[in-house]
């Protein structure tokens, strides 16, 4: 970041985090900027001739007119390095576990007393090419890190440090650029949050982020580099489902950023990702973890920042060669930011009171998602998967309605199901996924060609019982025929075993790939056997009567992975009871025939 160079710039207008100030010395679109006697961080959003509207990202209490404002000659960025897995920011990256109850007023990330243990990947006279690694960083956990060529600089190594333990910001390395004079490097390097980082180019999706939730794996999947959104009304479980995409999700880094939730649940949040255990390695989750903290009370222009500050670590990561997921809750909070920041610069109100660029801004974030050719040459991937709260569960307001525009996976949350304790509470008519068909070879690689018909058979009976169940409230469920009542019962089977899915059950939490093929062939099992037994005109009470049945609605919690031999023995008790039933309805004379 570029050293801070001092202006005539002074506040004459101030109104929360908008303040205007008046310079000779003109500033520039983006710049980051320090205002006032405690250096407050904040940003140039617009210019009117000598005038500059900034938008402060801290609180702005006790500024006046009058105070001074100085330009950094840099966009508002942030610092990237080795700093960051395993700990707690603000949304504009600032430790929190590190500054006590508050996070000081104008105070930025120190790194300066932790070392690292170097190891050189390069030696003197090699070409370092942009966004290419030069060492790896090892941590206290033991996991590598790589430390990264800035994806806009370039040359030839003139000194190079031998492997050694040395602070974040000591120069590691010397680089020729040319006519561009000597670059020096260290572990970390800062980059502007509102600018994506290049790639060689993005890549088509080719499997899925797997999440271990049958839902959302075999019924709407989410691409690997690929958008989901999440939107639903208080107490239908956002927070607890995303808490468990970051757990069991298979991505190497995860990314949480808590965009304006209230205190208590970003501070349960806090509380116990420390505490869980990655179940992949068996160590601190947060050794994979970044979360980027900023509750409803902190500055409200930090809010919006948070998003770009969180997408932007992601990248980093990402451009490492490795699988991230940012988790981002709520995205419906970060508008809110938005529309208060447009009400005090006096611009025109859109729908609902947000402003006119609300879409643009939300495609702004989503596209950073991508599944991509690094810089380097690697493969890597950023998975988006955002929250969104709309007021009274109305999925028509303006931020759900934008946000469908630029997601491939739309996860609808439904106050009915939440109420029924049926988790995850994702409406399967409500929702959609539109990566489906890049993700027919994953299942066909673990033996599942007809993931995709059978998965569409599932969504047809789950969408004909809800036009039954509308009809059998008037005329009741008996009066429906065989045929129809059938159709509830397998409907039924597909909810009970297996779209609910317990986040604390020790044995259904998580299911692989493996699993639920299994629970998929085992229901379509019970469909066509059930089909067969109602054109023989066996009831359907006979069929529900079967102890199998029970059997069948409690696999998920009863069969876990370590047993997966027991789908076959229920296999062939599923045929034997259906063989038994079918040969006890045939006629006396038919079976005597036989």
């Amino acid at each position: 970041m570029s050293d801070t160079r001092q202006s005539d710039a002074v506040i004459s207008w101030i109104s929360g985090p908008v303040l205007h100030a008046t310079t000779s010395v003109p500033f520039h679109l983006n710049e980051a900027v320090k205002v006032g006697h405690q250096q407050l961080l904040g940003e140039v959003i617009r210019i009117n001739g000598d005038e500059s509207v900034i938008q402060v990202y801290e609180d702005t209490t006790g500024l006046r007119p009058g105070d001074s404002v100085s330009a950094t000659g840099s966009p508002l960025s942030v610092k990237l390095g080795p700093g960051l897995l395993g700990n707690i920011f603000d949304g504009l990256l600032r430790p929190l576990n590190t500054q006590g109850r508050y996070v000081k007023p104008g105070v930025g990330r120190d790194e300066s007393g932790k070392k690292y243990a170097f190891s050189p990947l390069i030696k003197e006279g090699d070409l370092l090419t942009r966004g290419s690694p030069f060492g790896s960083v090892y941590r206290a956990d033991a996991r590598a890190q790589r430390c990264m060529t800035p994806p806009n600089c370039d040359g030839r190594v003139v000194s190079i440090k031998q492997a050694g333990e040395y602070g974040e910001d000591e120069v590691l390395c010397t680089l020729d650029c040319g006519d561009r004079g000597t670059h020096e490097l260290s572990m970390g390097h800062y980059w502007p949050v509102r600018q994506p980082r290049p790639v060689l180019h993005r890549r088509s999706i080719q499997g899925p982020l797997f999440t271990g939730q049958r839902i959302i794996d075999s019924i709407f999947p989410i691409g690997c580099g690929g958008r989901a959104a999440m939107p639903g009304g208080f107490g239908t479980g956002k927070t607890v489902l995303q808490e468990t995409l970051a757990k069991w999700c298979d991505a190497d880094v995860i990314i949480y950023v808590g965009c304006g939730e209230r205190g208590n649940e970003m501070a349960g949040v806090l509380h116990e990702f420390p505490s869980l255990e990655d179940p992949r390695t068996g160590r601190p989750l947060m050794e994979r973890t970044v979360i980027i903290a900023n509750t409803s009370n902190m500055p409200v222009a930090a809010r919006e920042a948070s998003i770009y500050t969180a997408v932007t670590v992601g990248e980093y990561f990402r451009d490492m060669g490795l699988r991230v997921a940012l988790m981002a809750d709520s995205t419906s909070r970060w508008a809110e930011a938005l529309r208060e920041i447009s009400g005090r610069l006096g611009e025109l109100p859109g729908e609902a009171g947000y402003p006119a660029y609300l879409s643009s801004r939300q495609a702004d974030f989503y596209e950073r998602a991508a599944h991509v050719s690094t810089l380097s040459g690697k493969v890597g991937s950023l998975t988006i998967i955002g929250a969104v709260s709309p007021p009274s569960a109305d999925f028509s307001e303006p931020v759900t309605t934008h946000t469908k525009r630029y997601v491939h996976c739309f996860l609808g949350l439904d106050p009915g199901r939440a109420q029924a304790r049926f988790y995850p509470a994702i409406h399967p008519l409500q929702s959609y996924s539109h990566d489906v068909e890049a993700l027919v070879h994953f299942w066909s690689q673990h033996g599942y060609p007809n993931w995709q018909r059978e998965r569409q058979r599932f969504l047809a009976l789950l969408e004909e019982q809800a036009r039954l169940e509308r009809m059998a409230r008037i005329i009741g469920k008996d009066a429906l025929p065989p045929r129809q009542q059938h159709v509830l019962l397998c409907a039924e089977m597909i909810n009970e075993a297996f779209l609910r899915q317990s986040a604390f059950s020790e044995v259904d939490r998580y299911c692989s790939a493996e699993r639920q093929i299994a629970m998929m062939q085992m229901i379509n099992r019970f469909i066509r056997l059930s089909e067969h037994a109602i054109e023989m005109n066996i009831g359907v009470e006979s069929i529900t009567a079967l102890p199998v049945i029970r059997k069948l609605m409690r696999m998920g919690e009863e069969i876990g992975e370590d047993n997966l031999d027991k789908y076959n023995d229920l296999r062939v008790e599923l045929d034997d009871a259906f063989s038994q039933l079918t040969r006890s309805s045939k006629p006396e004379d038919e079976t005597d025939e036989g």
